[in-house]
């Protein structure tokens, strides 16, 4: 078996969403102008994107069982289900969740065309509403907590714990803001000079930036560190660090 996972993003439209100087700035949706673009989009603004998804499905194939479920929650486009299906065991039922509907038609048809070794169900759930998952060994959450609203996120967090196995784990992906003043200038002017280098301009930077000011709501690493422990997991771990970006797992 191949132990290097492939993603498989599909780059054909580009992300110009933000784009227009002239047109308004709405908070950010994931939409279907989003999904039409994510997978440009993620691989042009997640530093190290790439590196990530292969630690998490790593991990993630460390702590599968058979016999159980993978839930990928905030699945997006299925980038990580389908880099997963090459190093899991068929007998691992994967579950991606996501709120967006247009996501979820953008993943159905990526893993139809991927022939993926397991039938992959899809669930449309809102994570600030009611929430649950069951005999799980591993959930990963990339780039999702960070939209829950944080007077909901102890809960979620508490469904997901009640839904795993003793000794399963959850791979957490998270945009971080720091306590120091210093640091968060420092890391967002280096964050911003990434995503430059990648293509975008001063004004699609801007746009997005103003587009999730009260829709992506960073914690920093120990407010993240101390809801997992919170909720009752017994042993954390930071895996991947990049400036404000932070990969962390969990297990119960």
């Amino acid at each position: 078996m191949n132990n290097t996972p492939t993603l498989k993003l599909s780059r054909e439209q580009k992300d110009a969403v933000f784009s227009e100087k002239s047109k308004p700035v709405a908070d950010f949706s994931f939409n279907a102008t989003v999904a039409d673009v994510f997978d440009d989009m993620v691989s042009r603004s997640v530093p190290y994107y790439e590196e990530m998804q292969r630690q998490v499905c790593e991990l993630a194939s460390d702590f599968a069982k058979p016999g159980t479920n993978l839930y990928d929650i905030g699945c997006s486009t299925a980038t990580t289900l389908l880099a997963l299906d090459e190093l899991i065991a068929p007998e691992v039922q994967f579950i991606g969740v996501d709120n967006a509907p247009e996501m979820l038609a953008k993943a159905r048809v990526k893993l139809d065309a991927a022939q993926c070794r397991r039938k992959v169900e899809l669930q449309e759930a809102d994570l600030n509403g009611h929430f649950s998952i069951e005999n799980a060994s591993v959930v990963t959450m990339l780039l999702t907590l960070q939209f829950v609203r944080p007077l909901h996120r102890g809960r979620v967090m508490k469904s997901i714990y009640n839904g795993l196995q003793h000794q399963g784990c959850i791979l957490l992906i998270e945009k971080l803001t720091c306590e120091e003043a210093i640091f968060n200038r420092l890391y967002i002017e280096h964050y911003y000079a990434f995503k430059k280098r990648n293509g975008y301009s001063e004004t699609e930077i801007a746009k997005k930036r103003e587009a999730l000011e009260n829709v992506l709501i960073p914690y920093r690493l120990e407010e993240n560190i101390q809801l997992l422990k919170d909720t009752g997991f017994r042993s954390t771990e930071v895996f991947f660090r990049w400036y404000n970006f932070c990969g962390i797992i969990a297990v119960k």
